[in-house]
């Protein structure tokens, strides 16, 4: 929730045109309220896969402390509700939003039990907030605009990868599809090393095309500096420990990234 808010935050403070103080709020209500109920719907598909995971099992479904009727009726008064709010700011906006509830619900959430490539898959709803706020700022998408999602949707690669190394027998006894636990250990170093540089690459990208100026891009590339050590230095024999320091500096990496942007973007 607070990535999705920041991210879409920032890239209204980049974008051309920027929104008055009231449609910046109804902005960040609107994410808020589709973010809310994507996440809802999320808990009622996967109830049964969170009794098994220890980070999930507390969550209140699998603990029958709410009817699943109850926390379903939630989440679709949060996605009737965001979606006019949106569209207050500008119909492309709703739009968005609805394609990246859409798109986690009904694409993302079941496909996790089928195949690895839903991480890729979820990245495109988890990258849209970006668009969201541009699309608020701008009333279309374009190149620039496009730059910015692509730093949050490859950013989202090596985080999830990082993550699904550390916890791989947990999630296959949930019966989760991820890529240590399809294709083995190595194959998934190997993979969150070249999108930790793609990653890096793509917040540079940025000053190029007329995003941010100078300021970002010194941010950027101490902040890419720091995640490539992290992460390049003990990628051909990192285990868990590795993965998890990963996944610690991607934590970092992503507000701190995005702080830049905003206060590049007022200067």
């Amino acid at each position: 929730m607070v990535m999705a808010l920041l991210t879409a935050a920032g890239a209204v403070s980049l974008a051309p045109g920027r929104p008055d103080l009231g449609g910046l709020l109804l902005l960040l209500l609107g994410t808020g309220l589709i973010v809310g109920a994507a996440n809802t719907f999320n808990m009622v598909l996967e109830r049964d896969i969170d009794c098994m995971m220890a980070r999930t099992k507390n969550r209140p479904l699998p603990q029958r402390r709410m009817p699943v009727a109850t926390a379903f009726g939630f989440g679709a008064v949060l996605a009737v509700a965001s979606l006019p709010v949106l569209a207050a700011v500008h119909p492309l906006t709703a739009v968005i939003g609805l394609i990246a509830l859409i798109s986690y619900v009904l694409l993302y959430t079941p496909l996790k039990q089928h195949t690895h490539w839903a991480t890729w898959i979820g990245a495109v709803p988890g990258a849209l907030p970006v668009l969201m706020g541009w699309s608020a700022a701008t009333g279309t998408i374009d190149a620039a605009g496009l730059a910015v999602f692509a730093v949050l949707f490859f950013w989202q690669i090596p985080h999830f990868h990082a993550i699904a190394l550390y916890r791989t027998q947990e999630y296959k006894r949930a019966g989760l599809k991820t890529l240590p636990g399809e294709r083995g250990e190595r194959a998934t170093r190997w993979q969150i090393g070249v999108f930790l540089v793609v990653q890096v690459a793509a917040s540079l990208t940025l000053p190029v095309v007329g995003v941010t100026g100078t300021p970002y891009l010194v941010v950027a590339a101490v902040l890419g500096a720091f995640v490539l050590g992290q992460g390049l230095a003990s990628v051909r024999h990192g285990g868990a420990r590795w993965a998890r320091g990963v996944f610690l500096a991607s934590l970092v990496y992503l507000p701190v990234l995005f702080v830049a942007m905003v206060l590049d973007g007022r200067l």
